[in-house]
């Protein structure tokens, strides 16, 4: 157009102006293409006035040309943009299908609980998350695992499946939940030593933070081990109390920073009545459009539903709610009542 309105006017720039649209339909989808078409267009009737072309024949051949060339560009943006996302649905169901296939819903009792899951994929395409849970009945109690992988991927679905293989194996023959969560730190470090089982950047940055629950036959208690994972939250008579642990420690992949005494399980007082919550930080650093956290805690006292799964259908409105439905990151909770 510049030129188009400077002294050089005379320089032909009509294959430029038609080729435009087309270039657009490449790159930058229906809606990018019909603006560089309507540019197109705008800049051809702008010059050929400015210049006092009209009449000529170059000028209305170049009209043409932008015409059915922005056209047939519009077309064939629609049918890329239609067979894009045709294959990244394919791509998606794949993805979600390995992941149900490794994350299993929890069953609905298990020995003195009752108990219900939910996982919930962020809206990022094709990429799956890497959060991880998981709820057994052992001759040991009930033992619960909810965690985060660092990242997203195959790299982090190939940590998932780790971790929770090593803790469904542990959890029927290690009576110590501490020796548990320390085989699936063990899988974890013996799959990355593994030649290009990672890259370098997952090998460098990556770890796992990871919660335990286990909730042993005949005590009103539930023993934690915490590594590196936010706290669970126990509600008791309407009021929420995180369980924080007393003697933090790192997330898996991080064991070298832990010193002093050997770790030991913590024990907390579970009544029958009482309602924990294991979650990934998913759900309490997930973002209004105000950039305000989820206020997990004031929603679990503010919700009266009896039965787990209806107590975490409630969380997942007010969560979606929040972030307008708009999830940034993956989701997990498991929620146990204590009924004896």
């Amino acid at each position: 157009m510049a030129i188009e309105l400077s002294p050089a006017h005379f320089v032909y720039t009509g294959p430029v102006l038609t080729a435009t649209p087309a270039l657009a339909a490449v790159t930058m989808g229906p809606r990018g293409t019909v603006s560089a078409a309507a540019l197109a267009l705008a800049v051809s009737v702008t010059t050929a006035t400015y210049n006092q072309a009209w009449g000529t024949q170059p000028v209305y051949t170049n009209f043409v040309a932008v015409v059915l060339v922005s056209g047939a560009s519009v077309v064939t943006s629609r049918a890329i943009a239609r067979r894009r996302g045709i294959e990244l649905d394919q791509v998606r169901r794949i993805a979600v299908a390995a992941q149900e296939v490794i994350l299993r819903p929890v069953p609905a009792r298990l020995g003195p609980v009752r108990a219900a899951s939910l996982c919930l994929a962020a809206g990022t395409g094709a990429q799956v998350g890497g959060d991880l849970y998981d709820a057994v009945e052992t001759c040991y109690g009930v033992r619960m695992i909810v965690g985060d992988v660092r990242g997203k991927g195959l790299n982090a679905v190939r940590a998932v499946a780790v971790a929770l293989g090593a803790f469904r194996e542990a959890v029927h023959y290690e009576g110590d939940p501490v020796e548990v969560m320390n085989h699936c730190a063990a899988a974890l470090q013996r799959e990355a030593a593994m030649p290009g089982a990672f890259d370098q950047e997952a090998l460098m940055e990556g770890f796992t933070t990871a919660l335990m629950a286990q909730v042993p036959p005949g005590e009103p208690v539930v023993e934690l081990i915490n590594r590196g994972h936010p706290p669970p939250l126990l509600l008791r008579q309407g009021t929420v109390h995180a369980l924080t642990p007393t003697c933090p420690l790192p997330p898996f992949g991080l064991e070298d920073l832990i010193t002093g005494p050997p770790v030991k399980a913590e024990s907390y007082p579970f009544l029958p009545g009482d309602r924990l919550l294991l979650y990934t930080d998913g759900v309490i650093e997930a973002r209004n459009r105000d950039n305000g956290f989820f206020p997990l805690a004031h929603i679990m006292e503010g919700t009266h539903a009896d039965a787990p799964q209806h107590f975490l259908a409630h969380l997942h409105q007010q969560l979606l709610r929040h972030t307008a439905g708009a999830l940034e990151d993956d989701v997990a909770m498991i929620l146990v009542d204590r009924l004896s």
